[in-house]
C-alpha cells in the first residue's frame, strides 16, 4: 500500500533542497518566509554567523492593530513592506529570497513583491 506523504512534510522536503543550493552570506543575507495558518513571519538571516538581522511577524502588536486579518494577501504585503524598511534601516539592501517551500503565488508573492518596493533587491 502507498502511503502518502503529509503536505508539512512534502514542504520540508522542498525547503532542504532549495536550502541546499543558496545561504545567506554577510554581503547577501537570507530573505526566510514561514506562513502558519493565522500569521506570517519573515527573518533576514546571515547564515555564516547564524544570526537573524531583521524579522517581522503578524504577532507583533504595532503590525496587528494595522491589519483586519493576519492570515491573508494583505497582510502579507504590509509585513513585506515592514521587513523591508527594517532591512535598508539596517543598510541591508541586497538579499536571497528563501520562500521556505511554499509555493510563489499568493501571499508569498506579495511579501515579496512588497519586499522589492521598499527597497530590498533580489
Amino acid at each position: 500500500m502507498v502511503n502518502k506523504k503529509s503536505r508539512k512534510e512534502v514542504r520540508v522536503k522542498k525547503h532542504m533542497r532549495i536550502r541546499n543550493r543558496f545561504s545567506g552570506t554577510a554581503e547577501r543575507p537570507r530573505l526566510a518566509v514561514f506562513r502558519s495558518n493565522n500569521h506570517m513571519y519573515a527573518q533576514i538571516i546571515d547564515d555564516t554567523v547564524g544570526n537573524t538581522l531583521v524579522s517581522a511577524s503578524t504577532l507583533e502588536k504595532p503590525i496587528r492593530e494595522e491589519l483586519t486579518k493576519t492570515n491573508d494577501v494583505d497582510a502579507a504585503a504590509y509585513l513585506g513592506t515592514v521587513i523591508g524598511k527594517r532591512a535598508v534601516e539596517k543598510g541591508i539592501t541586497k538579499v536571497v529570497f528563501d520562500r521556505g517551500g511554499y509555493i510563489y503565488q499568493g501571499k508569498v508573492a506579495a511579501l515579496a513583491d512588497a519586499a522589492r518596493e521598499a527597497g530590498l533587491e533580489f
